[in-house]
């Protein structure tokens, strides 16, 4: 199973307080003190976003230009080959996608750990409905993340003190949004080649189109986006036996996906009831989360045990950790039918996204059902 997806998402960090386009990360400094200055008065939120500017300095300070790497004999066979290909994904994203990479991933850093920030995602013990933070420009997002794990898992603890479901996920990528460029880093460099293509696909989809306070429409777009460039860059490449052990991982994914979705729709129906008290409610939601690890396990044996499903249900499932795979997934079905619309021509589906930028996410819903003329 890929674990891009399913694992993996995105934390926009303190560069959503400004539109700096330079690297000047003491500029930083000092907007960042004056915006907290003026703006802020809880400590917890200047903590938050003091730690998220120390993350950036980090990742900052440790990123070398990959010309410079690529220009040393030292440099490891695999790190090389990566860096390479990782251009050759820059160039045609750029040329066959539309996508802006000029600039982008042309430096590297080795952060030295798995994952480059933690996030976390909580709902209420008996809704599905997502807690939501706020943040500058973005808007609000159902997720908050950290670049220490401690300081994660702090944050969590005291939201499951507060009785909510709650997930916390370790990241291995996410974007600035165009604010900054973005590098290259270890945390994500050792994929394959197809998933590597669709995560550098998904982070340039999300620089030219991301909606203020709408995370599942921005991610299932670039979802879409970033499964669709993996497989023309394979075909380009004539990487056929890749592309399709590709697609058969997409399909495994979307059979998963499907099933937890199916789980949280199944939940969704109890917590609506009105003829269950907490206790009973509380041991029906245990006996629908049980039913989904059954349906797992049976597709698990469908593909010869190749999920490594005993690893998956290390962490508790609960209405948050369903609620990252719906914000990723939900609305996936409906881009596909809207790029198929578009009979494939993806500059045209992307402008018709674009074009829904002025829209409330419930008119962006409605405008899909009715698959809008093009502009």
């Amino acid at each position: 199973m890929k674990s891009s997806s399913l694992v993996d998402w995105e934390f926009h960090s303190i560069v959503e307080l400004m539109r700096h386009k330079g690297n000047n990360l003491e500029t930083w400094s000092r907007l960042f003190s004056l915006i907290v200055g003026l703006t802020l008065t809880s400590c917890s939120t200047v903590g938050f976003y003091s730690q998220a500017l120390q993350g950036q300095r980090e990742i900052s300070k440790k990123a070398r230009p990959v010309s410079q790497i690529l220009a040393e004999p030292s440099t490891a066979p695999i790190l090389r080959q990566k860096l390479l290909t990782v251009r050759d994904l820059l160039a045609y994203a750029e040329s066959e996608l539309g996508l802006p990479a000029e600039g982008q991933y042309d430096r590297y850093a080795n952060l030295g750990r798995r994952y480059v920030v933690w996030v976390i995602y909580a709902a209420p013990e008996f809704s599905t409905d997502a807690k939501r933070w706020w943040y500058p420009l973005v808007g609000n997002l159902k997720y908050r993340g950290f670049f220490k794990e401690a300081a994660a898992e702090k944050a969590a603890e005291k939201l499951r003190a507060e009785g909510l479901d709650v997930y916390l996920g370790g990241v291995s990528a996410y974007s600035t949004l165009g604010y900054l460029k973005d590098p290259l880093l270890n945390t994500f460099l050792g994929r394959a080649d197809p998933g590597l293509a669709e995560l550098i696909f998904h982070e340039l989809t999300h620089q030219r189109i991301y909606l203020s306070g709408d995370t599942d429409f921005n991610e299932a777009l670039a979802t879409v986006v970033g499964r669709e460039g993996a497989r023309r860059w394979l075909r380009a490449r004539k990487r056929g036996d890749d592309l399709e052990q590709y697609e058969k991982e997409v399909i495994l994914e979307t059979e998963f996906v499907h099933e937890a979705l199916k789980t949280r729709d199944e939940l969704e129906q109890l917590y609506a009831r009105t003829d269950f008290d907490e206790a009973a409610m509380r041991q029906e939601k245990q006996v629908i989360i049980g039913r989904l690890k059954g349906r797992l396990h049976e597709l698990n044996k469908r593909y010869g045990g190749s999920l490594k499903l005993d690893r998956w249900f290390e962490k508790p499932v609960n209405n948050a950790r369903l609620n990252t795979l719906a914000t990723y997934h939900d609305l996936v079905p409906a881009f596909e039918t809207l790029l198929k619309d578009c009979h494939g021509d993806l500059e045209l589906f992307l402008k018709r996204m674009e074009s829904m930028k002025n829209m409330t996410p419930r008119e962006r819903r409605e405008a899909m059902k009715q698959n809008f003329p093009a502009p």
